[in-house]
């Protein structure tokens, strides 16, 4: 609902701020008096075409600010999600445009800028204009159906339920399809892979165990050598030999020293006896240093070719994963990948007739729900033709007629919201041709054919939007006008309207009364708003009624056509 109407330095409005509130407002007053000023800029801000003519005289730009108060339900918020907007669901949404007197022009919603083509959105979805000039709205086929089904109360939700199962079931199947394309051209390639990797027989953290084991084996390559070089340079058997050369040579001088009758006790047997026992433990040491050197090679038990081997290894391995394009670490799962990809193709077949026949079911029983549907709609569409050449009779139409062409669709023009076309049709005149709403009609024929669908509609459907009846009494009087008020007063039981009216048989039947006045000259001539009191409320529709010279005839006509 439209709460709050700001407006500054529009065409002869200096400064105004309204509050609008539910039900039917009517806007009165002579003509030229600037009440179309104040649509102007109601639509300025919600994105309508606009020049600089809009400008106040001697301002560098005009301003109009719309407020709206929504219920959280309400389809803009789902629009300002998708345009990445901020905004509170209980909160106002402000809808602001400065038009500046070259012509350009800067658009804000909730005061974060935006673009012109945001508010003409938002404008969409918040209010409905129909007048002389201008009908928004209903023009659009593409709102004919959701009129339509919410006048039907038809439920849709098994048709696009059936569309998103039929549209999956497409998709799987397009998918497979592709692939079975692919797999004659892939299956060569993924074959001779899995093969190689079959020979390769990669296994996980094989890699790091390889890169270890070729370590250490280098080096124990690199402590062989040097092991040897110690027992060459020990001399090995040779040593031993010759210290044990020594020990008996020691031994015969102490025997010979011993028959000669030389003392125990003398210098000469003591030196040779330290003598053998030194070179008897240097036999000993040089024996244990031996085996000791021996046993120290024997623990590095190095098969001679293992070094190779490991390294051939983990350069085939290296080389695969190159060849994939993947880390080494990954050659097991490629290689399941692999394999999962050639069993995948090797049952693509049946999978994809599978698919095919899923698909099939899926379309039937869309095109079933679908056509079920479209039955629904022409009956619904010959009850609502039928209520509203109901409406016309009154609204001065009595010779228009007006149908619900509800056509098929072509198959690739489908939806979630069926297979057909719903087109609001009319003809003026006995015998013309029905067609097209903008195109058939004029526009004050247009404008209350539009009140006479809208009242058919009324409370059908969810919340309404805004709507504007710009004139749509024009031409007419009496027991027409009367008509028109009545309907604008229907409408407004379930939605805000305005309406800019001449007929006091419609400005009687407002829940709120504005009279648009202009005073000053030249320059300084500017539009006034002033929301009238139930006693200038009365005033106002004797005036509409009688003129220039309001007569208590005329006051008492407007107490009673307020009172009815």
């Amino acid at each position: 609902m439209l709460i709050g109407l700001g407006i500054r330095d529009v065409v002869l409005i200096e400064a105004l701020d309204l509050s609008i509130g539910p039900g039917l407002t009517a806007l009165t007053g002579e003509t030229g008096a600037g009440k179309s000023i104040i649509l102007d800029a109601l639509g300025l801000a919600v994105g309508a075409r606009a020049d600089a003519g809009l400008v106040r005289r001697g301002a560098q730009q005009a301003v109009a600010t719309a407020i709206f108060a929504l219920p959280p339900d309400h389809a803009v918020w789902a629009y300002l999600d998708e345009k990445g907007l901020s905004y509170a669901r209980d909160e106002d949404l402000v809808l602001r445009r400065a038009l500046s007197a070259d012509g350009r022009s800067r658009a804000f919603v909730n005061d974060q800028a935006t673009s012109v083509g945001v508010l003409k959105d938002l404008g969409a979805l918040l209010l409905e204009v129909h007048g002389q000039h201008e009908t928004v709205g209903l023009l659009d086929p593409r709102t004919h159906r959701p009129l339509l089904d919410a006048f039907g109360q038809l439920d849709t939700g098994s048709v696009a339920s059936a569309w998103s199962a039929w549209r999956a079931a497409r998709e799987r199947a397009e998918a497979l399809r592709d692939a079975a394309s692919r797999s004659a051209s892939e299956i060569e390639e993924i074959t001779l892979r899995l093969a190689e990797l079959d020979r390769l027989a990669p296994r996980e953290g094989e890699e790091a165990a390889l890169a270890e084991e070729r370590a250490l084996l280098g080096a124990a390559e690199k402590a062989l050598t040097d092991i040897a070089a110690a027992r060459d340079a020990m001399g090995g058997e040779r040593t031993t030999s010759a210290l044990a050369q020594a020990f008996r040579a020691l031994q015969r001088a102490k025997d010979r020293a011993v028959q000669a009758g030389a003392a125990e006790d003398g210098a000469a047997l003591s030196r040779l006896t330290a003598a053998c026992d030194a070179v008897d433990r240097a036999l000993v040491e040089a024996q244990e240093a031996a085996a000791a050197i021996d046993a120290a090679a024997d623990s590095f038990d190095v098969q001679p070719d293992r070094l190779e081997k490991a390294e051939e290894r983990l350069f085939a391995l290296r080389a695969m994963a190159r060849k994939l394009g993947v880390q080494v670490d990954d050659l097991p799962a490629a290689r399941a990948d692999f394999s999962s990809r050639l069993q995948a193709v090797e049952n693509s077949e049946e999978a994809l007739r599978e698919a095919e026949a899923a698909e099939k079911a899926a379309k039937a029983a869309y095109q079933a729900a679908a056509q079920a549907l479209i039955a629904e709609r022409r009956a619904a569409g010959d009850r609502l033709a039928k209520a509203v050449e109901a409406e016309l009779a009154p609204l001065k139409l009595d010779k228009a007629r007006f149908r619900v062409a509800v056509e098929p669709l072509a198959e690739d023009r489908a939806g979630p919201s069926g297979m057909d076309r719903v087109a609001f049709e009319i003809s003026t005149n006995p015998g013309a041709p029905f067609g097209p709403l903008e195109a058939i009609a004029s526009g004050g024929e247009l404008a209350r054919f539009a009140l006479a669908l809208k009242a058919t509609l009324a409370g059908r459907g969810g919340p309404q939007p805004l709507m504007i009846f710009d004139e749509v009494d024009q031409g007419v009087g009496g027991a027409v006008a009367d008509a028109v008020g009545l309907r604008l007063k229907r409408l407004a039981a379930d939605a805000q309207v305005l309406t800019v009216t001449h007929s006091p048989q419609v400005a009687a039947r407002a829940d709120a009364h504005w009279r648009i006045s202009k005073a000053g000259d030249g320059d300084k001539v500017r539009t006034a708003v002033e929301v009238l009191t139930p006693a200038a409320r009365q005033e106002e529709i004797a005036r509409m009624l009688a003129g220039a010279e309001i007569t208590e005839a005329a006051r008492a006509a407007a107490r009673a056509l307020i009172g009815a």
